[in-house]
């Protein structure tokens, strides 16, 4: 009896060990979003685990419970011999982390299919480990500027999407005046406005000035939406000196020579009276300011420093590819590197790194802005008329891992950069980590893992050759799965955090 009893006690004993070991956070409530069909896995109600999850602050050991779609709980520790129920999937030490939230896409439909599309975009961002995008109102036609033209694209997402894909509205000098014609888009569900400081290139999305922008943001502080923006301006006293001569358009530094840092510093300058009125009892408390792809890392940042010490509601983003590359790495003739604003010189990569260290610079973003491969004009290698556009999507967490290595970059900070601070810009409060009652959106990658891209790797953006990843390139990170991502994914509505 005493042996038999002996026997029996063991597995309670066990069972409290466990206990001991596990912290378990659970959601208060636990809500269907839909039912079958919601996962990319066979389960509507499991277990995702591994020896490195990115939770709560820290890496370490714990088990997701997923349920209809959202992060029911999490077991925090051994969870082993915690998680009962099954099916439980163990991936071991590979890294579950929240899923990307790319805030700056150009997806390009309607229109412009031929650029990208829905369908193609939104697989290459699921192929990265991005489960939410968010769509820039141009270069799709007509551009997203009215409530009529949001339709539109509504109509030409339907059943095209497999990541979350949200939209920002345009602001441009037709609706700037106009706060009825602004409500009326924003009620229709943009999650924010853009808007450009310098020709953007896009026929029907012409460039506003600090005027319109501080009038549009007195209607964006209704709504406690963003206004990106971005900030690039010709300044006032530029003339045309620099460009005088035989300049060679093949060379990438004439193409540098053309969009000098003075226009980032011109154009944020510009911004000073707008940013102050964000403040704490300013004119559009309320709004906020959101400067997009910021590639000078000298005079501008510091702008953006200072107006955040001052009390304005902004933020900045930066993009992997001025963090992977300098000026001097671009070969003559190769116009899949040119972007508005250009990829600066190496010393300015250096303080774009350390300005996102530091937290000066709040987040990452793809700017993937693809075109038809003639545009690119890569056989004649014009850096003057290609058409200025970096794609690709697929590839920003390995590219952002592997160049941020060497400079001691944590999974936590991977998470913020890429998932939590974007939500927030987003307004998306139940996206951007792994915390119970949030969405159930999960990557999971192998950070020791490398892929050589070269011809052979699967690409889903609609025109692979136009990639700025020249193969061979070798990466460090595998993408294992995404594991909540909704095959039917979901139009995103703004919610104030």
């Amino acid at each position: 009896m005493a042996a038999s009893a002996k026997g029996r006690l063991v597995p309670v004993l066990a069972v409290a060990a466990a206990l001991a070991a596990v912290l378990l956070y659970r959601a208060p409530f636990s809500k269907s979003l839909g039912g079958e069909g919601c996962s990319l896995l066979p389960h509507d109600h499991f277990w995702i685990a591994s020896e490195r999850v990115v939770t709560l602050g820290r890496v370490g050991p714990a088990a997701v419970e997923v349920k209809g779609g959202l992060i029911n709980a999490i077991a925090v520790g051994d969870y082993r011999n915690f998680v009962l129920r099954r099916p439980l999937l163990d991936y071991g030490d590979a890294v579950i982390m929240p899923g990307l939230i790319d805030v700056h896409a150009h997806l390009d439909e309607p229109g412009r299919e031929e650029w990208e599309g829905f369908s193609t975009g939104t697989r290459a961002a699921a192929a990265g480990g991005i489960t939410t995008l968010v769509d820039m109102p141009l270069n799709s036609f007509p551009s997203t500027v009215s409530e009529e033209t949001l339709k539109l694209k509504l109509e030409a997402a339907r059943d095209k999407l497999f990541v979350d894909v949200g939209f920002w509205g345009g602001l441009v000098p037709e609706n700037a005046f106009n706060p009825s014609a602004l409500e009326s888009l924003l009620n229709a569900g943009v999650l924010g406005l853009k808007s450009f400081m310098c020709p953007s290139g896009i026929n029907d999305f012409p460039m506003t000035n600090s005027t319109h922008i501080e009038e549009g943001l007195v209607t964006l502080a209704k709504y406690q939406r963003p206004l990106l923006i971005h900030a690039e301006r010709i300044p006032d006293d530029e003339d045309d000196d620099g460009l005088d001569g035989e300049l060679d358009p093949r060379s990438y530094a004439t193409y540098l020579k053309s969009r000098p840092p003075a226009w980032e510093e011109s154009a944020i300058r510009d911004l000073q009276r707008a940013m102050k009125d964000t403040e704490a009892g300013g004119r559009s408390e309320g709004a906020h300011i959101h400067i997009v792809h910021l590639s000078d890392a000298k005079a501008s940042l510091e702008l953006m420093k200072d107006a955040k010490r001052t009390g304005a509601s902004v933020t900045v983003e930066t993009c992997p590819h001025y963090l992977a590359f300098s000026a001097d790495e671009v070969p003559d003739g190769d116009t899949r590197f040119k972007c508005a604003p250009p990829i600066r010189d190496g010393m300015n990569r250096e303080n774009l790194w350390k300005a996102l260290l530091d937290g000066h610079i709040d987040m990452l973003s793809s700017d993937h802005s693809p075109s038809a491969p003639d545009l690119k004009l890569m056989e004649e290698g014009n850096f003057l008329k290609a058409w200025g556009g970096i794609s690709s999507l697929q590839f920003v967490l390995p590219v952002t891992w592997s160049y941020g290595k060497k400079y001691g970059i944590t999974l936590n900070q991977l998470a913020a950069w890429w998932s939590e601070n974007p939500a927030k810009l987003a307004g998306q409060k139940n996206k951007g980590a792994i915390l119970p009652g949030y969405h159930a959106d999960i990557v999971v990658w192998k950070p020791e893992a490398q892929f050589e891209l070269d011809d052979s790797h699967s690409v889903y953006h609609k025109h692979r050759k136009t990639s700025t990843q020249r193969p061979p390139v070798v990466l460090q990170s595998s993408l294992s799965k995404i594991a909540g991502s909704k095959v039917d994914a979901e139009l995103l509505q703004y919610c104030p955090c």
